[in-house]
Parts: structure tokens; sequence; C-alpha cells
């Protein structure tokens, strides 16, 4: 029938945007990493200048414009000049810093092969050189913290940002399609409010009037349900729709809601088998949470019988995840305040298999049986699908 074609909704409240928290953290480590990249590989100051050993007694010592020098790590010598000697046209090239103005060295630096000769050869160079002449000499052990960071901290890092991005991945952190591995609890049913509210009212489905007047009541206090409250009027926490296939239990449940202007929670029964132990019930909890933050409100489930198939006592029958997602079921809708106006509203073809105490009262006391329309149902529903002025979801 043409209610069957009109059983999903392409309307969905759910999407979630990659927040602003979430963009603010991805800026401020791109900004961490390029100020590392800036303080690692662009000099703040000038190079010094490699020359030879053989250059630095010849032709720097004998100037005697050389201050103090650094032997480093035994491997390298460090030379830093006189600033007032920089003047000197010869020093031009290292003269000046591209940010601090004057450079302050090294100036120069170059290598050696045994620390012990290069101090022996630079005592007696000095001893030809006048008493005011003589420099500074430091030895330092100095740790390369560039090859250290390169060669155990940034591996390390990546190792580690890989694994956050995974797990957030995993855990829909990211938004991803597949990023629901650690959401198993959480649950799946799609959510019609705001923007996505529904917008299907009683006028849009035909054929079953006799299940719309039945329901017209239950509209009518999630309209307003302070009127009924205030006069001590309860309504049944449970509707359950009782049909064939392709009948429009569904389309049914939408009208409600596009009446009642309402959230409406839309899942099936088989979403809460997932193949994880205690994922069933941590499903049904976690649906009741949310209606509850959105009282009033409609909680939709299709094909119940999926979860609210009647226990037995046969052990070798027995599927414990099932009946713990039934008592779920049923605590919670056992645990429903009065003031609380959610109305758990289902639909099944196979109302014998369902557990009794769903179908006792307080919980599904009230069955509404949508049948296969009458003649005059069916001229209806021609007449609706053939008036081009209508849009009907598809």
């Amino acid at each position: 029938m043409s209610q069957s074609n009109n059983e999903t909704d392409n309307n969905s409240g759910n999407n979630n945007p990659e927040t602003s928290s979430n963009r603010g953290q991805y800026w401020l480590l791109a900004i961490i990493l390029i100020g590392f990249i800036v303080m690692t590989f662009v000099p703040f100051k000038p190079p010094a200048k490699e020359i030879s050993q053989q250059q630095f007694f010849q032709e720097l010592m004998p100037t005697q414009d050389v201050e103090r020098i650094i032997v480093v790590n035994k491997a390298y010598v460090e030379v830093y000049l006189k600033l007032d000697r920089l003047q000197d046209p010869k020093y031009k090239s290292i003269a000046e810093s591209r940010w601090s103005g004057i450079n302050r060295g090294p100036h120069f630096h170059f290598t050696i092969g045994s620390v012990d000769a290069f101090a022996q050869e630079l005592q007696n160079k000095q001893k030809e050189l006048p008493q005011t002449a003589a420099m500074d000499t430091r030895y330092e052990q100095r740790a390369d913290w560039q090859a250290g960071f390169f060669t155990y901290i940034l591996p390390i890092l990546i190792i580690v940002g890989i694994w956050v991005f995974i797990m957030r991945r995993l855990s829909g952190g990211m938004g991803g399609a597949g990023g629901q591995i650690f959401n198993f609890g959480k649950s799946r049913a799609a959510l019609f409010d705001g923007e996505g509210r529904v917008n299907l009212t009683f006028d849009d489905v035909a054929g079953l009037d006799e299940a719309k007047e039945e329901v017209r009541e239950v509209v009518e206090f999630l309209r307003n349900p302070e009127k009924y409250q205030s006069l001590g009027g309860k309504i049944p926490k449970g509707v359950l729709l009782i049909g064939p296939p392709g009948t429009g239990k569904t389309l049914l449940g939408k009208a409600m809601a596009g009446e009642a202007k309402v959230p409406f929670f839309s899942i099936s029964g088989s979403d809460f088998v997932p193949m994880l132990v205690g994922v069933r019930a941590s499903r049904v909890r976690d649906l009741f949470r949310q209606a509850r933050d959105k009282s009033p409100c409609i909680i939709f489930i299709d094909e119940i019988d999926a979860i609210g198939r009647a226990r037995v006592r046969n052990t070798i029958q027995n599927n414990d995840e099932r009946e713990n997602t039934l008592n779920a079921l049923l605590v919670e809708m056992d645990g429903f305040a009065s003031d609380k106006a959610v109305i758990i509203l289902a639909a099944t073809n196979r109302p014998d298999v369902l557990d009794s105490a769903l179908l006792r009262p307080g919980r599904f006391d009230r069955q509404i049986s949508v049948d296969k329309p009458d003649l005059v149902g069916r001229e209806q529903i021609l007449k609706s699908i053939s008036n081009p002025s209508k849009q009907y979801p598809t």
C-alpha cells in the first residue's frame, strides 16, 4: 500500500559537525609544529664561518683579534672575536646578525683531531704572543638536543599521535562514519527535532481513520500535558500498533509526532542486537535517557518483537542476552515518572510472540489494530497519492 512507501524519511536531525573546540586543538598543534620547525631549521644568527686549524693558528691568532675560544665535546672549536674588532672590513661578512644587529659569535669554527695535541699547540702559540693578547680558553660538553629529539622523542610523539588519532576515530570523536567501535553502548535511534522535525500530519495518512481516532487523545496529551496532569489524568505509557507489514504503522507514528510537534525517536528492534554481550541493555538505557532529556517526546520502536519475544523456561533455548534486553526495557518503562511526558510507540506484525509482561497495564496497555484498508480507505489512498499538490516523503 501507499503507506509502505512512506515509512522512511530522509530528514535527519543528528548531524554532528566538528566542534569549534576540536578545531582549536588542531590549530594549536599546527602552531606548535610550525614554531618547532622554525626554531630548528631557521637560523636566528649567521652560522659561524668554517676555517681550518692551520688558518686559526697562522692567520687569526697573530692578529690578536680573538677574545676567547670554546672547545666543544673535544671535537671542534668555536672562535669568538673581540666585538670592537668586528668593524674591520675583513670581518664584514660575519659582523652583523639578521635579528640582533651585531653578531656576538661564534664567528669561526673548526674541527680538531686530538684535543691534547690542539691544547699543546695552542700553548706554544700563546707563548709567542704578548701577555696582553692572551685569550680565554674553555672546554664544554654539549648535548645535541636536535639529534636526541629526532632519534628518540620524535618517533614517540609520532606513535602517540597516531594512537590518539586512531582512538578518536574509533570513538567517533572526528565524526567518521566508521568511527563507532567504542559507541556500541550508545543508542542508534534517529532523532527528528528542530530543523529535522517531522512534518507529517494526520491529513497525510489516508485509509487509517479508525487508528487515527484512537491515537488523537495521545496527541492531545503531548500537546498540553500540564492540562491533563492538573486534572489527575494519566496517559498510557505505551501504545502498540499491530498490523500486517506495509499498512502504515511507521507512518502513523510519525504523523503523531508531527501533530504533537514534539521530538520523535525512531529505532528498529534489530538495532538492539549487536554481537557484544551487554550492549543491548546499554542501548535501551541510553535511548530512554535521551528521551527523558527531550520530554515531551515519542519513542517509536519498529519490529519490537525482535527484543520483546516471550521468555521461555527451556534452558536449551534460553537467551540470557535477549532476556536482559527485555528486562531493561521493562524496567525503563516502569521507571518513567508521572510528570515525564514520554510515549512509547511500538509496531509489530507478530503480537502473539510478545512477552506478556510487555502487554500488562502500565506498559503497552493500549493496543491499536492497523489493518489493511477497506474499499473506502483504498479510495482515499488513491486520491492522496494522485494529488500533485502534495509532496510526500519517500
